[in-house]
């Protein structure tokens, strides 16, 4: 804002001096709202608040979306690894071993049956309703049969 040296007219009218002070107001008014903006640090504190919580929102929606894809992808390698993995246990396996390994598999199955007879004609009704705890065992111990078997196999 240049004012002209105050011994030249700025004005050749009443008219238009009323203009010029008018004008000369509005300036003044925007100047002293945009200082007085710049000195609310409250205000303006809570503006960069407000941005910098959208832009960490932001970051992490991106960081998660990248994360997930990251343990797909480690999922899906470790999947495969451990498919590798049992084929080549299977492959090397003598056969003399997977016999004994099926056998023992289907003992456990047979000593499952034999259990779930023995629930079904003496355990109690509740009792009865567990009866998935006992399958999940007798499958257990015929992987941990399988084990052993190939653990002793590989010692001899």
């Amino acid at each position: 804002m240049t004012q002209p040296p105050h011994d030249e007219p700025t004005a050749r009218s009443q008219e238009e001096l009323r203009e010029q002070v008018e004008h000369t107001r509005h300036e003044l008014g925007d100047t002293v709202q945009a200082l007085a903006d710049r000195a609310d640090v409250k205000t303006r504190a809570r503006e960069k608040a407000v941005a910098v919580r959208e832009q960490a929102g932001a970051k992490a929606h991106e960081w998660s979306g990248q994360a997930g894809a990251k343990a797909q992808e480690w999922s899906g390698q470790a999947r495969a690894k451990a498919a590798h993995v049992a084929h080549t246990v299977e492959e090397k396996l003598p056969e003399p071993v997977k016999q004994k390994g099926a056998a023992a598999a289907q003992g456990a199955k047979d000593k499952a049956a034999q259990a779930e007879q023995v629930w079904q004609d003496k355990a109690p009704q509740q009792v009865r309703d567990h009866r998935a705890a006992l399958v999940a065992g007798a499958g257990a111990g015929a992987v941990l049969v399988a084990c052993l078997l190939i653990r002793r196999r590989g010692n001899r």
